[in-house]
């Protein structure tokens, strides 16, 4: 893949992933981060490990390496991922929504499904930063059962 978006685009283009695939049956979850804002995984004891990038952006280098991680999961656990079109959001006054606030948000509202979780992070983003956005916004969460 990086090797079609490097010889596919500008020499200056490049692109942030986060890819992953979970095993429902094991709880096992691999991924890998190229470059992407790191997702959350809160553990059902309520720590914290952020999931940094395993490589470097897609598409800038012709040589490129990518590494994979796994964790196991457990029930309880939260898996969150977003763009940084959400975190880079500003408020009237030009602060950042930043990871914390993000963060504090699927805290507060952790037992809730993973669809209603979801919607009061986006309710609280949109009350935050109630003007049009200027960058894309993605979330996604998936609770581990």
């Amino acid at each position: 893949m990086n090797q079609l978006f490097y010889e596919n685009t500008a020499k200056s283009d490049y692109a942030t992933i986060f890819f992953a695939e979970y095993d429902d049956r094991t709880r096992q979850l691999r991924y890998s981060n190229c470059g992407h804002p790191p997702a959350f995984l809160l553990w059902r004891d309520d720590t914290l490990e952020r999931l940094e990038p395993t490589s470097t952006v897609m598409g800038l280098f012709e040589e490129w390496d990518c590494a994979i991680e796994e964790r196991q999961l457990y029930p309880g656990d939260i898996l969150v991922l977003y763009t940084d079109g959400a975190t880079e959001s500003l408020n009237l006054a030009g602060e950042e929504f930043g990871e914390e606030r993000l963060l504090e948000a699927v805290r507060q509202y952790r037992e809730l499904s993973s669809p209603e979780l979801l919607a009061a992070v986006k309710d609280q983003l949109r009350q935050f930063s109630p003007h049009e956005q200027a960058d894309d916004i993605t979330f996604i969460v998936a609770k581990c059962t």
